[in-house]
């Protein structure tokens, strides 16, 4: 049972080049900037099912690189969408809370009005339509937080700041759901294999690790699992000028992920212990 992944260095490929019968796709033989040779290599190596796993993610640079951000999110994904119904197998798309404009305080459902606040998030949605105006077998995941013990993310920056800060500046006034990318993983391959059984249903999902929290309390988290004794200081988005606005409320509510494929929302705690051991062991 072939899956075809498009990524292989990003955080969520990298764990689902642990299935055995997955076939990573690195850069040089499916390029993202290219729509239609996503497109052929699907139909040359024709697998049961595909997963995007890769994407523009640098949410400050898009705003300057819209139009690349666009086609690596939006073209691309849309080419491999279509090319997946032409062929009758199922797509797998993992998306972003970004697509919201984080107002609010609640857990935002999938079927919620879309409202971006940037580049990243309107890339992204454009990918989103176009897989939806496809007319195949998919499931869009929009998930937040993701971290691991590779490429950058927020838990790997604040261990790297600590080592040479007494006190960080921590964001208080954004919450969401941090997400290993591991078990991002272990979602998408579970769904692209009960899609491929005939299991599940089309539709766009939430997957996001439990509980939400600020990203002031996640990282006193990470310190306290870390066991460094740095101080934080908790400051407002105001505060911390970013070229892309990142949303405040980046709740997502997961219900019809477990009501439709039985995968629910993953204890996040549990992931960073296994993330900082393997930091602390590489």
């Amino acid at each position: 049972m072939t899956i075809l992944v498009f990524g292989s260095t990003g955080q969520v490929a990298r764990e689902l080049a642990h299935f055995s019968r997955n076939i990573c796709l690195e850069k040089s033989r499916a390029d993202l900037t290219s729509p239609t040779a996503c497109s052929e290599i699907i139909c040359q190596l024709r697998p049961k099912a595909v997963i995007n796993a890769a994407a523009y993610t640098d949410v400050d640079k898009a705003e300057k690189n819209e139009a690349r951000a666009l086609l690596i999110n939006g073209d691309a994904p849309t080419a491999m969408a279509n090319t997946c119904a032409k062929l009758g197998i199922p797509f797998v798309h993992i998306s972003t809370d970004y697509v919201f404009d984080g107002k609010g305080k609640h857990s935002r459902m999938p079927d919620e009005p879309t409202a971006p606040l940037g580049a990243y998030g309107r890339s992204k949605l454009r990918g989103e339509k176009g897989i939806q105006q496809a007319g195949g077998i998919y499931v869009i995941l929009r998930t937040s937080w993701v971290f691991s013990e590779q490429g950058t993310n927020f838990v790997k920056a604040i261990l790297t700041l600590a080592e040479t800060q007494k006190e960080l500046r921590v964001v208080s006034d954004q919450f969401g759901g941090p997400t290993p990318a591991k078990d991002i993983a272990i979602a998408c391959q579970k769904i692209a294999t009960d899609l491929i059984l005939g299991r599940g249903k089309s539709g766009t999902y939430h997957f996001s690790g439990e509980p939400d929290l600020s990203w002031e309390e996640f990282a006193r988290e990470i310190l306290w699992q870390a066991g460094k004794t740095v101080s934080v200081k908790s400051i407002t988005s105001a505060e911390y000028q970013t070229l892309g606005k990142r949303p405040k409320n980046s709740r997502i509510d997961c219900t019809s992920l477990y009501d439709t494929f039985g995968i629910a929302r993953s204890d996040w705690k549990v992931g960073l212990r296994y993330v900082i051991d393997k930091l602390g062991s590489s």
